[in-house]
């Protein structure tokens, strides 16, 4: 009787097992810290876009809390998620935003708007021209660094 010897293959499994589970990269700490300057950048951006008074993206405090939007799916790694944008401007309004968030593998995401579209618009707003622009804060992409 021959048998078959699966004892390297195995042992290779297993390592690659082992070693390949560990714990995630994707945390909240990384995803909050990838998403309040991005945001703050955005805000800068899309005030000069509809012609309002700019404002430096320096002179926009965001402070992001974010968690996976799942019970039970843990505290860490790709999926969904959802964070509460807390942002200040320099003449001490305060604003807050929450964003549905679709965070893949490799540390990039996509955000949602997740609030009335009273808040910050629709995907569209208006310029002071007229002119109909795409909404920058309505839905916005970033990525972070997962090494």
């Amino acid at each position: 009787m021959t048998g078959v010897n699966l004892r390297g293959p195995l042992a290779a499994i297993t390592a690659l097992v082992m070693f390949g589970c560990g714990p995630s990269p994707i945390t909240s700490a990384r995803i909050e810290g990838a998403i309040a300057p991005t945001f703050a950048n955005l805000v800068h951006v899309q005030l000069s876009r509809i012609g309002l008074a700019s404002v430096a993206a320096s002179d926009i405090k965001v402070v992001a809390s974010c968690h996976k939007s799942v019970p039970g799916t843990g505290v860490a790694g790709a999926g969904d998620w959802v964070c509460t944008l807390f942002w200040y401007g320099p003449n001490h309004t305060t604003l807050t935003d929450t964003y549905d968030l679709s965070v893949g593998t490799d540390g990039c995401y996509t955000a949602t708007f997740a609030g009335a579209e009273s808040q910050l618009g629709g995907p569209t707003v208006m310029d002071s021209n007229g002119a109909i622009l795409r909404n920058l804060l309505y839905t916005f992409e970033g990525c972070f660094d997962t090494t």
